[in-house]
């Protein structure tokens, strides 16, 4: 499902427009960036808990050329899925 069939059956779930859903998924996404950007976490109590890790510098291989290279530490999103949502993919 890519974001424009997500808008369609948000829209039909919910009995609004396309607009007003396409606006909403919009600022959903806008919301959890910001939040993740500070350093926060955002928790979806059954769906899942979008959260910001830390990666510690390492040492990599360039598989072009097969040398060593010195990735940098940096932070990344991550999601964890709740038990309610995990349940439901199961079956």
């Amino acid at each position: 499902m890519n974001k424009k069939d997500l808008v369609k059956a948000l829209s039909d779930k919910m009995g609004i427009t396309k607009k007003e859903s396409g606006d909403f998924i919009d600022a959903f996404v806008e919301v959890v960036t910001e939040t993740l950007a500070k350093g926060d976490d955002v928790k979806l109590v059954g769906f899942g808990t979008f959260e910001v890790s830390d990666r510690k510098a390492r040492k990599g291989v360039n598989p072009q050329t097969r040398k060593p290279i010195k990735i940098p530490a940096r932070r990344v999103p991550k999601f964890k899925p709740g038990k309610e949502l995990k349940d439901k993919v199961q079956k």
